[in-house]
């Protein structure tokens, strides 16, 4: 059941909406990152409106694309996509890392629909998506597996394990989106453990490597459209994004990276965001 086309002008929008959504949810929660929720949402529209066959109604679909947030500290990013798509109602936003709601402060896939795979853990996203592209050749099956990775995990080792063995397994029906915006909670990421030239790394490993503007709706959707090639090789998009991306006082800065805004931060971000 592939996904309703929308056009680049109302992708922004969309996008803008779930940047509040983003602030007024970690808002209410106290607690949340929204320094990495913000650099990814972009990424997100792009895959949920106009390439994840997905069912709302129907999570379980066996046909469905699979998608992975191994970073899963930014899942208020993800929250504010599954809502707008239908998964829930929106205003159960509020309720992120409440006791007992389905919205925990890492995806949860017991306690939420649509969550294909409990994250948190830093590291292991590419290799769980990995055996899935691997089940799906297995199985002779269409759908294929996304996940999106966070450039300070790119320093756990585990990673570099999954890089290795999607090329030998020959999964072009692997697509890995980085989103590169060189921050993690100790500082930049390339003062902490630089992972440059990261491009030329991937493509030595043998994968489809591309680079691309994390904030330009079309050409995220470029990307993602040649990433459906079915060439014998996996897929990277190694996108670059701005931390906290849309708030002025958020972007490229390490507190945000894991520091719920009072009121009147919040208040100032969202009149920045729909006026921006």
């Amino acid at each position: 059941m592939p996904t309703a086309t929308q056009s680049p002008t109302d992708l922004k929008s969309l996008a803008r909406d779930m940047r509040v959504d983003i602030i007024r949810m970690i808002e209410a929660a106290g607690n949340g990152h929204p320094g990495g929720s913000l650099s990814i949402i972009d990424i997100l529209t792009v895959l949920y409106w106009k390439f994840l066959k997905h069912d709302p109604k129907n999570p379980g679909w066996d046909d469905r694309d699979r998608f992975i947030l191994s970073k899963g500290h930014a899942c208020p990013a993800l929250y504010a996509v599954m809502s707008k798509r239908g998964y829930f109602p929106h205003d159960e936003l509020l309720t992120l890392r409440k006791l007992g709601s389905p919205l925990q402060g890492h995806p949860d896939r017991m306690r939420l629909p649509g969550i294909e795979f409990s994250t948190g853990s830093l590291g292991q996203g590419l290799s769980v998506a990995v055996g899935m592209a691997i089940a799906a050749k297995m199985d002779k099956k269409a759908w294929k597996t996304y996940v999106v990775l966070g450039d300070g995990e790119m320093q756990e080792g585990q990673n570099w394990e999954a890089f290795m063995s999607a090329p030998k397994w020959k999964l072009d029906n692997l697509v890995m989106i980085l989103d590169h915006n060189n921050g993690q909670i100790d500082g930049p990421v390339d003062q902490v453990m630089d992972i440059e030239p990261l491009g030329d790394k991937l493509r030595a490993f043998n994968w489809n490597v591309q680079m691309v503007d994390g904030h330009d709706l079309a050409a995220v959707e470029k990307a993602l459209a040649n990433a459906q090639a079915a060439n014998g090789k996996p897929h990277a998009i190694i996108a670059k994004t701005i931390k906290g991306k849309g708030v002025s006082f958020m972007e490229n800065n390490i507190a945000w990276h894991g520091n719920a805004p009072k009121k009147e931060d919040a208040d100032k971000a969202v009149k920045e965001i729909l006026n921006g």
